[in-house]
């Protein structure tokens, strides 16, 4: 299959591999199959979602296999990469060696729109930062898509848009490193990147590889197309120097020249104009500064009126499982961060509280370094429950700073803190961890996290 010219790429007909049965994964057959190729999808697993997925998919007339990879898997002229397969597979590199081509399933699901692709990474806050964006180009002229990384895969909103034919489309992603491997021809109109942190370690070999990844998505773009980038993170501002695309910076310091800056009091543009007062922000936490300021100037070159910018900057609230508010029992407040997957996000959670945490991590291990959240803990920072695979390296890392109990589960987690919290304290979910050791993912670990807790107040 010749996929050198992105406008000339046809499937029908063709044979494709789908490896992964996750939502990317079947998103990306049901797109092609609606398109005429032939599909082949493989998972080497058998959990209950993989195996509903199976039946739904063989009902579409998609052929899957389930439980290991037989040698089927190298039949065919296209592969498309969940994202949760490494692209040091030993399956991906004979798939390779033997000539087939190798794409992800964000650059699958390009080829087959024309729509402008706002596409927005960064270590933390990625998700809080693509609702807001996507909540401010909801206008009169443009209709906003939210895929990626993010709930809804891509391939999944190109799927309804070929059957539906929107009016003025938009796709706003989330767009995490794993998303950016295996691209060809992704080219976003505009791309956003809000930092850089060490992440994901335990997939990359090295920070610089990580870094590449998430780099990937300029590759392609031109002096057509724009950079959103956070000017107060040195490791972007210093790429971003000499790049090809336009490029604009954002900053809650005050470096560079931006569309918006704030002061003490509010934002303004360049102009000198109010956009919005700092207190009527709906969104609590400096770090949520950036990244209303992120989407502000990606929707601002799109054209979006500053009207519409600062009544979602007023009244945008937040997202689940990223600092959502549970509930109060007995005066101890329950906070679920579930989207906490690495130790910058712990450290963004921390910053956001003054009170007394009694503060829960754990997961599967991504090569955190744990005791940087020391500083960050310093005075706050009651107790620490940890659990899971990770349990053994937190209690390591903090345990001689920190009082700090170590578990198996997250439901025995959350039953300490509620015996140990007095009134006024906080009781936070923020694992600084993945969550694939006991969990599908950080949303199925947030709900079991908000089901524990509402057990609590029926007790």
């Amino acid at each position: 299959m010749d996929i050198s010219n992105k406008n000339n790429i046809n499937i029908n007909g063709g044979k494709i591999t789908v490896i992964g049965l996750g939502k990317s994964g079947e998103a990306a057959a049901l797109l092609g199959a609606h398109l005429g190729a032939n599909i082949f999808m493989s998972d080497g697993g058998s959990t209950p979602d993989i195996l509903d997925r199976q039946k739904r998919l063989i009902s579409q007339g998609i052929t899957v296999e389930i439980g290991g990879h037989t040698d089927k898997i190298y039949d065919a002229d296209l592969w498309v990469l969940s994202p949760g397969i490494p692209q040091d597979a030993a399956m991906v590199l004979t798939a390779k060696e033997k000539g087939i081509p190798v794409v992800s399933e964000i650059e699958f699901g390009s080829w087959f729109t024309q729509a402008p692709i706002l596409a927005l990474t960064g270590s933390n806050g990625k998700t809080t930062s693509v609702h807001l964006l996507a909540e401010m180009c909801d206008t009169e002229n443009i209709s906003p898509a939210l895929s990626g990384n993010v709930g809804t895969a891509f391939s999944e909103v190109i799927l309804k848009d070929l059957k539906n034919s929107p009016i003025n489309r938009i796709h706003v992603l989330e767009i995490s490193s794993f998303q950016m491997e295996h691209i060809v021809h992704f080219k976003p109109f505009i791309s956003i990147f809000l930092n850089i942190t060490p992440d994901h370690l335990d997939r990359y070999p090295g920070m610089d590889d990580y870094i590449q990844a998430k780099m990937n998505m300029i590759q392609n773009q031109t002096n057509k197309e724009h950079i959103v980038y956070n000017d107060d993170d040195p490791l972007l501002s210093k790429k971003f120097e000499d790049v090809l695309p336009i490029t604009h910076g954002f900053s809650i310091l005050g470096k560079g020249e931006t569309q918006f800056t704030m002061n003490a009091t509010k934002i303004y543009d360049d102009a000198h104009a109010t956009l919005i007062q700092l207190d009527q922000l709906a969104l609590p936490g400096r770090h949520n500064l950036a990244n209303a300021l992120a989407a502000a100037t990606a929707a601002n070159i799109l054209g979006v009126p500053n009207s519409r910018i600062a009544q979602v900057m007023s009244t945008f609230g937040g997202v689940k499982h990223r600092l959502e508010k549970v509930c109060e029992i007995n005066g101890v407040t329950y906070y679920n961060d579930s989207k906490a997957t690495n130790v910058d996000a712990v450290k963004v959670a921390l910053d956001s509280f003054d009170t007394s945490i009694h503060l829960i991590l754990g997961g599967k291990d991504k090569g955190g370094e744990f005791s940087q959240l020391l500083p960050h803990a310093q005075n706050k920072v009651k107790a620490i429950v940890a659990y899971g695979q990770a349990g053994e390296k937190i209690s390591t890392a903090l345990r001689d700073a920190v009082k700090l109990e170590q578990v198996s589960s997250l439901k025995d987690a959350v039953e300490i803190c509620h015996l140990n919290a007095d009134a006024g304290d906080i009781i936070l979910l923020s694992p600084g961890c993945a969550s694939f050791d006991q969990f599908t993912n950080f949303e199925e670990r947030g709900d079991v996290f908000k089901s524990i807790v509402k057990e609590l107040t029926q007790s």
